[in-house]
């Protein structure tokens, strides 16, 4: 369903999403109401992020064996150290996951989840680094959209959750490969690219050694490339600089015309220059939408 971003009201954001198949703002209304969606690509947003504290971004309930969906946080708590209050932290059946295949708890919906096909994937980012990953087999492609990569390969399927995540862990011991990349590395590696060459020849040894390694467990690879989304074409070949003011704090008013993650390329009004941002910093973020501009944007020439 298409839904432009708000033009009035506060909301707290929950991140970026590509659930839909698209980029778009994830929101919570407040004070309270269903959860919106709302898309971002060559969508102005004006919007003021109100506070510098952080808030709960609710939890994930299943709808069904296989499917997830997100929840607001009830009482509009603060976050704590999670991202999340400690009542949805603890309602949220996806804090047991990451250690569910080393036979910790995990309530019935969790494991017939975990139950399902998974796939195991090698991402790479634009400084060339490399991280291993798992997907559901409903989250495949999803999964790797979010994560921002410019070149990403499955590298075979697993029958469950469980056997895919001792696989993870194998890759990471063996090949030093980790699991996990922080926002500022992805703008910052992503700001200073001249081109794909790096990381397309950091990504085809990763994956040699990957393959190699996943022979010698005696487990068959059959490496399927990932198809990048098309919202991030002009991101990946165009002009740009950073933004060069704090999303959460302040006014801002910006429109995505590219998007790699949580990651977007923005123009903003009267402004010929395009600049990269990450919106999945506004993550726990009150914002009160409405016609924002964002401050002067007086930067160097000079181009990466």
């Amino acid at each position: 369903m298409s839904q432009a971003p708000p033009t009035s009201g506060t909301y707290v954001c929950h991140g970026v999403t590509w659930a839909t198949g698209d980029p778009r703002l994830l929101l919570a209304p407040l004070p309270d109401g269903p959860l919106l969606y709302a898309e971002i690509m060559n969508q102005r947003i004006g919007y003021r992020a109100t506070g510098g504290d952080r808030w709960c971004t609710g939890w994930y309930r299943f709808t069904d064996t296989h499917h997830v969906e997100a929840t607001a946080c009830p009482n509009g708590a603060h976050a704590g150290q999670s991202g999340q209050c400690v009542r949805c932290a603890g309602r949220d059946d996806f804090h047991y996951a990451h250690r569910y295949h080393q036979g910790g708890p995990a309530p019935e919906a969790l494991a017939a989840y975990m139950a399902q096909p998974h796939w195991l994937y090698l991402a790479t980012f634009a400084d060339g680094t490399t991280k291993v990953g798992t997907a559901a087999e409903p989250r495949k492609h999803s999964r790797l959209a979010e994560q921002g990569a410019l070149v990403a390969t499955f590298l075979t399927s697993s029958p469950d959750g469980r056997t895919v995540r001792f696989l993870e862990d194998a890759l990471t011991r063996h090949l030093g490969l980790t699991q996990a990349v922080r926002a500022a590395a992805k703008l910052n590696s992503l700001a200073a690219m001249s081109d794909l060459a790096p990381a397309q020849l950091a990504h085809k040894s990763h994956l040699d050694s990957a393959v190699a390694a996943l022979d010698a467990m005696n487990v068959t690879a059959t490496p399927e490339p990932w198809t990048p989304p098309g919202q991030g074409d002009l991101l990946r070949g165009a002009e740009r600089v950073l933004y060069p003011h704090d999303v959460r704090e302040g006014e801002h008013g910006l429109t995505p015309v590219a998007c790699i993650g949580s990651q977007v390329l923005a123009a903003l009004d009267g402004d010929e220059l395009r600049y990269l941002l990450d919106l999945g910093a506004l993550k726990g973020r009150r914002l009160t939408f409405g016609a924002y501009t964002s401050p002067s944007t007086a930067v160097q020439s000079a181009l990466f």
